[in-house]
This record gives structure tokens, sequence and C-alpha cells, in this order.
């Protein structure tokens, strides 16, 4: 409790912060949908309530057929690099976004954020997702063919060649490159800035480097050699950055075994965290789970319990609101613990709000969870 109750006083010893950041890769068009169990009539339906309900059903066509009707309850921007911008933009980060928010007219769905960002630069058109929630989790289903269009050769020539991206990232108290899984190319992307920018890139030495931070988004899809690869770059950026990795609990353990460290049931989240952390060699691994958060920075452990919500109004998206306030956390100097306590703050506010919070409204969030924990004491 009193790392909660801590926060609100730190954050309100920051405000009036100036932080610019640059974020960037992916763009999705999300349809948030309810799968429908039993329609009663065109208004009024029942929804599957959980993802084994789901999985019963399709089970129980195979060898025949089935139909599944989903119901949209919500259109609204995706990706990773979007929402995670979204909520720093909430918070009143300057922020530049580079992605896939559509060619040649940016799509409806990010107008918003487009217009409160500092500037844009989007190169292709955005991908879809069909986020089929439940009470349980969600299952995104996820169409990308357009965001192949994200090559190394693409970001040069939209941003002024190694020289343009290289005085955006200079710029930046932090710099992301956010869902690798979705993106074919990312890899050569992430290649291609350590080999051709990094030598541009200098910062005073008395001045503390600035934050990268990564989020693979699900990498069970792609092969061990190409999540390797992957790790193995994100850990070159520690030679220019203080490199942060963010990852939901399935997988660390996924990028556990990537390392051949031993995972089984009886794998508990700490050892499974500091050991893939030694592994990496940055500055910082992040884990969200449901319940909770945790990290390894400078070879410590640091945990925090979330405020868990039953019955949330929208969970697509509260890994990277968590992201966002980790990250916020981090660029703002607060200590891990609070950091953490502001990442799950900002994710708790938005699973109950279906919006990210604003820099007073997490503050008072935190305050009513601090009162609360208290009373329930």
């Amino acid at each position: 409790m009193q790392n909660v109750k801590a926060l609100s006083e730190m954050l309100k010893a920051k405000k009036g912060f100036s932080l610019n950041m640059v974020i960037g890769l992916d763009g999705f068009v999300d349809e948030i949908v309810h799968v429908v169990d039993k329609r009663q009539d065109f208004q009024n339906f029942t929804r599957i309530k959980t993802i084994a309900e789901f999985g019963d059903r399709i089970s129980k066509a195979a060898g025949l057929s089935t139909n599944v009707e989903m119901v949209t309850t919500q259109t609204k921007l995706g990706g990773n690099g979007p929402i995670l911008s979204n909520a720093l933009l909430e918070y009143g980060v300057a922020l530049t976004y580079v992605g896939a928010l559509g060619a040649p007219d940016i799509h409806p769905v990010f107008q918003p954020m487009a217009k409160k960002a500092k500037s844009v630069y989007s190169l292709c058109n955005p991908g879809r997702t069909d986020a089929c929630e439940f009470e349980d989790g969600k299952i995104m289903i996820g169409k990308i063919s357009s965001l192949s269009e994200l090559t190394w050769d693409k970001l040069k020539s939209e941003l002024g060649g190694v020289d343009g991206i290289a005085n955006l990232i200079k710029e930046s108290h932090l710099f992301g490159m956010e869902n690798w899984t979705m993106i074919p190319y990312m890899s050569d992307i992430w290649e291609g800035i350590a080999n051709e920018v990094f030598p541009l890139l200098s910062f005073p030495k008395t001045a503390e480097k600035p934050l990268a931070f990564f989020d693979l988004a699900d990498p069970e899809k792609r092969t061990k050699e190409d999540i390797y690869r992957a790790m193995k770059l994100i850990g070159r950026f520690e030679e220019k950055f203080r490199t942060v990795l963010g990852l939901n609990e399935k997988e660390v353990y996924e990028i556990a075994k990537v390392f051949d460290i031993p995972v089984s049931d009886n794998t508990n989240l700490k050892e499974a965290v500091m050991e893939t952390y030694k592994k990496l060699g940055i500055y910082c691994l992040v884990v969200h789970p449901v319940r909770s958060a945790c990290c390894a920075i400078d070879g410590e452990y640091f945990y925090t319990d979330g405020p868990y919500c039953e019955k949330p109004k929208l969970t697509t998206g509260a890994g990277d609101n968590f992201n966002a306030g980790f990250c916020l956390g981090q660029a703002l100097r607060l200590d891990p613990l609070s950091s953490l306590t502001l990442g799950v703050s900002t994710s708790g506010f938005y699973v109950r709000n279906a919006k990210s919070p604003t820099f007073d409204e997490v503050i008072d969030f935190a305050e009513k969870w601090a009162r609360a924990m208290f009373n329930h004491n």
C-alpha cells in the first residue's frame, strides 16, 4: 500500500514535465467484438463469456461446420504503437509517431491521435484486427498484409535518410518500436538502425542515456531462430540506450525457452524473469501479468500487485496502457517500484473506463486505490 500512497505525491511533484518521445511502427484498426452464444431477437443476444466456452464451440464443429456470429461493440485505433502513444499523449508527452496509420490519408480512427501528436509520419495502410473479448481474456484475429510495406528502405526514404532518423532519436527521451511479431521486416529495421544510425548518435557523457522500449506482441507464431535474432538485436540497443523489453506473463516463458532456460509448470514468475533478464543483457525487463507487475532493473527484482478489475469495460490495450505508465515513470526518473505502480494504475484506470487516463486522473485513481486498500485492511 505504501508504494500506491507515495505515487500520487511523486506525480504531483512532476506536474508540468516536458518529455519528447518517438514511437512506431505498427497501426491497426481494431473492431472490438463479442461472440454470440444465443440470439433472442435482432436487438438482443447473450454472449459467449469465456475463451474455454468459445473453444468448445469451435471444437464441436470439427468434421462438420458451424456459424460464428460476431457483434462489433466498438471500432477504435489499435496496434501496440498507437495505443501506447495515445496513452502517452493523454499524459502530456510531446510525441512523434512513425508507422502504419494510412496512406495516402491517415485513417479516421487515428485522426484524433495525429492531431495531438507533435508530428506524424504515416508510411502505409494499417492492419486490421477483430479483437474477440471474453471475461477471461481476448483472442486477437489479425490481418497484416499492408504491414509488409514497413521496411528499412521505406523508413529511410520517408524520414530523410539515416541522418533524419538520427535527428529524430537524438531529440527523444524515449524511442520505441513496437509489435515485432506482426511486422515482417522489423528485425531488419532494428539491424539497420544499429548498423547505420548508431554511428550518428552521440549523447553527452554526463547525461543519462535515453530509453529504448520494445514490445514483441505475442511471438508464439514466430520461429525460435527469428525470436533469438530479435533478442540479440534488442541487446545491441543497450550500446546507445537504457533498453527496456516489455512482456506479458505468457511471453516471458516463451522467451525463456528461446534461451534454453528450463521452464516447467513449477517455474515461478520471478525465476523466469531473472533468468531471462540475465540472458538479455539489457537495462530492464518488465512483465505485466493480469493481476500484478514486476521488473528486473540493475540486477534487482521488483514486484507490485495491481488493482484487479473483475468485470472490465475493455481489456484490449490494457498491456499497452501499462507500458505507457511504466515508460512514463522511467522517463520521469521514478524508482522501479513507483514506475510499476504507475503502470498498473494506468491500466487499472483504462480497463474500468475504456480510455486512457490524464495525468490528473491517474493521480486521483492512485489516491482512491490507496484509500480502498487502507479501508480493506
